[in-house]
């Protein structure tokens, strides 16, 4: 689930950064004893932030016991900075400085809570290329991408093990019983998580226009709700594929003690090895590992697994604001590989590898709300968590799960809905089907309950 916007204070620092190294040159500051060095780096960035901030206050509470106010009125956020060196870091390399500053236990939320401090400065910052210095940064950062998303099957697996293969209790910690580790689907946000994510896998299902006995493929498995749901309630043959063992050991034993494994299998397998062909195919939340070198090789492999009739639909996070690079914080802490794509990068590898775009769908703030409930509920386990682990653990899914809610609030990321067919006329000619499904399988689901 790559998510995380360049962070606030990098934003920040692309407005204001220019203007304040003009007053103080880097060969000037690096000449200075650390302390000095330290207020010299505070007082400029208090200045960027005197910049930004102009909705709001953020008061910043320095090592040395100094205040520094930026902005007036609410909402009022304070920081704590304990040490110089985070003060220099957050002024000179804030993409990864602002994540490992709170991970550290340096940069410390007094007044607020990280997500207010996050969302503070997203709603000042808002979203887009922004100054110069950051698009140029951007390109630079683009230009090595290849070598971050470079993602052959052996790599991939790592990649998943660093996040999905972590402890079972964990996720069952803050996710809904089925396991749904994606955007959930919202028709009121006064929706219960579970509501929410039982109203997602009817949505899916209601776009794969499902029929008896069909084959069904499900690229990136997770820990088997979706497969399972499909299995119980369109009465499919689904086949699920992923490279976490702990997911796929987890999924087995749901298909097992449900009594659908003879309907619903999952492989411990890169889809890249699958060579049968299937009526549907779906994925969700997997796209985003793919690398974008590899856009093309997967919607080739899509294709070439879809009948004829076929029809597939990928639901991935998307940006709003164009290409960029993966977010160096994410991908060395939490999601080594991932990238947030945007339309512009998917649709002509979709065009090229001879598909048909039979619909797409923009859910909004409907991840914002799944992240809202994820974090909650991590937090009000926390302590359990902590066991788990330790506390830099804990502060940096925090950083995680909060900065991923404020940026699909606030700063420009949304999550596609792609449905995709190798013939033009493999779906309806209008959307009527998708509501009329998702009635009917309201009152069926009411019969299927998820044994965990």
């Amino acid at each position: 689930m790559e998510s995380l916007e360049p962070s606030p204070l990098e934003k920040a620092y692309d407005t204001a950064a220019l203007n304040a190294h003009e007053a103080l040159p880097d060969e000037r500051m690096s000449s200075l004893p650390g302390a000095v060095h330290g207020g010299v780096s505070l007082c400029l960035l208090a200045r960027i932030f005197r910049q930004i901030i102009r909705e709001g206050s953020l008061t910043i509470l320095a090592p040395g016991g100094a205040r520094h106010q930026c902005g007036q009125g609410t909402p009022a956020v304070t920081i704590r900075l304990t040490t110089w060196a985070t003060v220099r870091r957050l002024l000179h390399d804030p993409d990864l400085a602002v994540g490992e500053a709170y991970m550290d236990g340096t940069l410390l939320v007094e007044e607020g809570d990280i997500y207010d401090f996050l969302k503070l400065c997203m709603v000042n910052t808002g979203w887009g290329h922004g100054h110069w210095l950051r698009r140029l940064r951007a390109q630079l950062r683009r230009r090595t991408r290849w070598l971050m998303q470079y993602n052959p099957v052996r790599r991939a697996r790592e990649n998943v093990a660093h996040h999905y293969d972590l402890s079972d209790e964990l996720y069952q910690l803050f996710l809904d019983a089925d396991r749904q580790y994606s955007c959930a689907y919202y028709l009121s946000v006064d929706d219960t998580l579970e509501q929410a994510q039982e109203q997602k896998k009817h949505h899916l299902a209601a776009k794969l226009l499902l029929k008896p006995g069909q084959r069904v493929l499900d690229i990136g498995s997770g820990w088997g709700g979706l497969a399972l749901h499909l299995g119980a309630t369109a009465a499919v043959n689904v086949t699920g594929v992923t490279l976490s063992r702990e997911q796929h050991s987890h999924a087995q034993r749901r298909a097992e003690e449900t009594g659908l494994s003879g309907c619903v299998q999952f492989r411990l397998k890169d889809y890249r090895h699958e060579v049968e062909k299937y009526d549907r195919i779906v994925s969700v939340g997997m796209f985003e590992h793919v690398g974008v070198g590899h856009y093309r090789e997967y919607f080739e492999k899509v294709r070439d697994l879809l009948t004829d009739d076929g029809v597939a639909l990928i639901h991935t996070i998307g940006c709003c604001d164009g290409p960029k690079a993966s977010h160096p914080w994410l991908h060395k802490y939490i999601f080594p590989g991932g990238y947030t794509p945007a339309l512009s990068e998917i649709l002509p590898v979709i065009e090229r590898a001879g598909l048909f775009i039979t619909d797409i769908e923009i859910l909004r703030l409907h991840y914002a709300e799944t992240l809202r409930a994820w974090r909650l509920r991590f937090l009000a386990n926390r302590e359990r968590v902590a066991m788990l682990y330790d506390e830099r653990f804990c502060r940096m899914w925090e950083f995680y799960l909060a900065g991923c809610e404020a940026a699909f609030r606030h700063a420009g990321l949304t999550v596609f809905q792609i449905q995709l067919s190798r013939r033009i006329d493999a779906v309806p000619l209008t959307r009527d089907y998708i509501p009329a499904w998702e009635r009917k399988q309201d009152r069926a689901s009411m019969q299927f309950q998820v044994v965990m």
